[in-house]
């Protein structure tokens, strides 16, 4: 794959020969611009990071995780750009700087949760399981296609933000490099076989109907393919990866230390081994708060990790080209050890700590049970009319007014009608997901 491809300026709708009339902004810069303005990016102020929002301490939303994230990202891109530049003179004649492929990642940075849904990992097996288990949802199996069942039955964050960023419903229409760097898992939901070695086939990045935009992507882009169903990974979603690895590795830890699941000694000495020699425990006991200690050594940490996971990139950034290279960043470099017990510790403390496990058990009742009422009431009056009642009908029309109502019927597929449906639900927020759960299941009245 070639670098002057891979930093094609254009997006879905240009016109042959299109040239950007952008002076003061670069396309990339545009890219940010419109992500930071849309609704869906907005909606994840309220979306959990890992923990619900307590009322005596500040932790992660979706939201400030994802501005961090862009952050680490813009650092990390730029650094890269730098030694791209050097190695690839030719690159400054199509007018590429080390500013633009650090706003490419950093834009792909900050969209790389944009398609999760509420309760975050737990609102993705919720709506899995619903349409693998439960009645309402195995009752459209026999009208869609095997490769759309797929789909439906293994819910995938990382394709539902493809989706919305292709979309013309969302109308973010991102430059095709932007939209790469986003895409991990460069593959469909159903290939006839998984190479687990590589880390790009771990999950999926596109649904089914969006195959034909990615291929129009990956044809522009001049992204390569590891096998029929499969590409290669855009040589920047590593850094975008990479980005969302040391945030939440450090960022979790930080919030979990906030709340009091890990103590401040603790996380201190989980930190200590990524600074290396820029640690020294004698400031740690100047007239500080533990607090301001906490976010300094962060700070030292992210900084530490960002210059390891640059010199990784720049080692084996050829091999990502030839599509040889297939790791995360974060488990090859120098401190991967440490990050390594970060994460046991995490795992242990923070994301099995009851107030999550609530939190992603009331998680599953909601999302279930508002795809059980609008999925049922769908399928009443399209695909079993004579089961549709008065109650289906009052269901619908809590519909968005956008939402497809007409065209459907037994003899036809109903998979963009529950793509729709997946849309709605997975587009809103834990609050609102929850207070609607309530209303349409009799718990609460509005105005109660």
């Amino acid at each position: 794959m070639k670098w002057e491809h891979l930093l094609a300026r254009g997006r879905f709708g240009d016109t042959p020969g299109f040239i950007p009339t952008q002076v003061v902004r670069s396309e990339f810069e545009v890219d940010y611009d419109r992500i930071i303005f849309s609704a869906p990016f907005r909606n994840l102020q309220d979306k959990t990071q890992v923990f619900p929002l307590p009322e005596q301490a500040f932790v992660h939303t979706r939201l400030t995780h994802s501005l961090e994230v862009s952050s680490v990202g813009r650092s990390l891109g730029k650094s890269a750009g730098e030694f791209l530049l050097k190695k690839y003179p030719q690159l400054t004649t199509n007018g590429i700087t080390a500013f633009e492929i650090g706003a490419i990642v950093a834009a792909a940075s900050l969209t790389h949760d944009i398609g999760n849904p509420p309760f975050g990992h737990a609102g993705e097996e919720a709506i899995s399981d619903f349409f693998k288990f439960h009645s309402s949802g195995k009752c459209w199996e026999p009208h869609v296609r095997t490769e759309q069942l797929a789909d439906l039955c293994n819910f995938e964050g990382n394709a539902q933000g493809f989706r919305m960023l292709v979309s013309k419903k969302f109308g973010l229409k991102l430059t095709y490099a932007t939209l790469a760097a986003f895409t991990k898992y460069p593959r469909p939901s159903m290939i006839a076989q998984r190479d687990i070695a590589r880390r790009s086939q771990k999950k999926y990045g596109f649904f089914i109907n969006q195959l034909a935009d990615f291929e129009q992507m990956g044809t522009i882009l001049g992204m390569e393919k590891s096998s029929p169903e499969c590409w290669y990974r855009h040589p920047l979603a590593f850094l975008v990866e990479a980005a969302d690895d040391i945030c939440y590795s450090i960022i979790d830890l930080e919030d979990g230390c906030t709340l009091g699941l890990v103590s401040f000694e603790e996380t201190v000495k989980l930190l200590a081994p990524i600074l290396k020699d820029k640690f020294d425990p004698e400031k740690l006991k100047k007239p500080r708060t533990e607090a301001q200690n906490l976010g300094a050594l962060r700070a030292l940490a992210i900084g530490e990790l960002i210059r390891e996971c640059v010199e990784v990139f720049a080692q084996y950034e050829e091999s990502m080209c030839k599509g040889n290279f297939d790791k995360a960043l974060t488990d090859i470099i120098p401190s991967a050890k440490a990050l390594k017990a970060i994460a046991d510790l995490s795992v242990e403390k923070i994301y099995r700590s009851k107030v999550v496990l609530e939190k992603e058990a009331a998680g599953f009742q909601v999302l279930e049970g508002l795809l059980e009422v609008f999925s049922k009431a769908l399928y009443h009056q399209f695909y079993d009319p004579s089961k549709f009642s008065g109650q289906d009908r009052s269901i619908l029309r809590l519909l968005p007014e956008d939402f497809p109502l007409k065209g459907w019927g037994a003899e036809v597929n109903p998979y963009p009608l529950l793509r729709s449906l997946v849309d709605f639900i997975s587009g809103m927020t834990d609050k609102y997901a929850l207070n609607l759960y309530r209303r349409v299941k009799g718990i609460s009245f509005p105005g109660s």
